[in-house]
């Protein structure tokens, strides 16, 4: 059943994010790179949403700018209900506490020369007034919960595997019980075999505390186990988003066609058509004018290459940007 509208917890209008490029003598500047350019998108409490695409789409610039690690350049960011875009100072380190970060790479967001301990336990510090034998028991509780030993409290980041500094990833992400997770490429830097422990572990994490999702990644198969909706991103934008079921079963968009075609069919008796796409990704410092995906497109119209698609619903929960559905 489609939740209400309050129940929205992350709204995203026309966000935009650029990033200025000077040259000459005297640094002027002579363009943008059009990171993010103008997505549009809400979570509801407790979902989960997938940010899929190439590398270089945007995805981890809009997980970075939502959770205002970058300024965005236009555009909203509302969440639990409150504009939070302009929002600066005091006021913002207080909202931070309701959203968190797993990185992608375990290692280089962990401080090597801190103990795992004060890693996890800093933002319970920062954050509240608990005294030093509530801050340890909480990290111990954490540790337990990303399925680490107690004994880990007292070790450094670099005497754990990957998939282990992932937890401890994990447990700092949890330590002031956020509403919103964004999880940035959280598993591509794992082994195959510990990836699915990690994913599972995040699932798990999410129901027992009432969490919400974005979750960012390239890999198609493992954003269809994590996500409930998924948005697809090219050259900065939104090209579609849909439920899981429906966007991996008829992808609308021909650049969601290509994707899905790409995902490798377990069942070696099964036939899939490929589709190759030609040519390069665009530059998002001069994108194509119109639909940034024409260039590459084999359905292209003359319209695609004058006029940028709206993201418009239709079918019912599926909203795709192409000339082919906006007619």
């Amino acid at each position: 059943m489609t939740k209400a509208v309050k129940d929205v917890l992350l709204e995203v209008q026309h966000l935009k994010t650029y990033y200025p490029i000077h040259g000459g003598f005297f640094r002027k500047k002579i363009g943008d790179v059009k990171a993010v350019d103008g997505i549009s998108f809400a979570i509801r409490k407790g979902e989960t949403l997938g940010l899929v695409g190439e590398s270089g789409c945007g995805k981890s610039t809009a997980g970075r700018t939502i959770l205002r690690l970058l300024e965005p350049t236009s555009g909203k960011i509302i969440f639990d209900g409150k504009d939070i875009t302009e929002v600066k100072g005091t006021s913002l380190r207080k909202i931070r506490q309701d959203f968190q970060m797993v990185f992608q790479d375990p290692y280089a967001s962990l401080n090597p020369m801190q103990m795992v301990g004060d890693v996890i336990s800093e933002p319970i510090r920062n954050f509240t007034g608990k005294s030093t034998n509530q801050l340890k028991s909480e990290v111990m509780n954490l540790l337990t919960k990303v399925g680490l030993p107690e004994d880990a409290y007292y070790k450094y980041p670099h005497e754990f595997s990957g998939g282990q500094r992932q937890r401890i990833g994990i447990a700092r992400a949890l330590a002031l019980r956020p509403k919103l997770i964004i999880a940035d490429e959280p598993v591509s830097a794992l082994d195959v075999s510990v990836q699915s422990q990690v994913l599972n572990l995040l699932k798990e994490l999410q129901q027992e505390f009432d969490l919400t999702f974005l979750f960012i990644a390239h890999d198609l198969s493992v954003v269809k186990h994590m996500s409930d909706r998924i948005g697809v991103m090219y050259l900065g934008g939104l090209v579609e988003i849909a439920d899981k079921k429906s966007l991996y079963a008829e992808p609308l968009h021909p650049y969601t066609q290509a994707l899905v075609s790409a995902i490798p069919e377990p069942d070696p008796r099964k036939k899939k058509q490929r589709i190759i796409l030609q040519g390069d990704v665009p530059s998002p410092i001069d994108p194509p004018k119109g639909c940034a995906f024409h260039p590459r497109c084999i359905h292209a119209m003359a319209e695609c290459a004058q006029t940028k698609p709206a993201l418009k619903e239709v079918r019912p929960g599926h909203q795709v940007a192409c000339h082919l559905y906006n007619s």
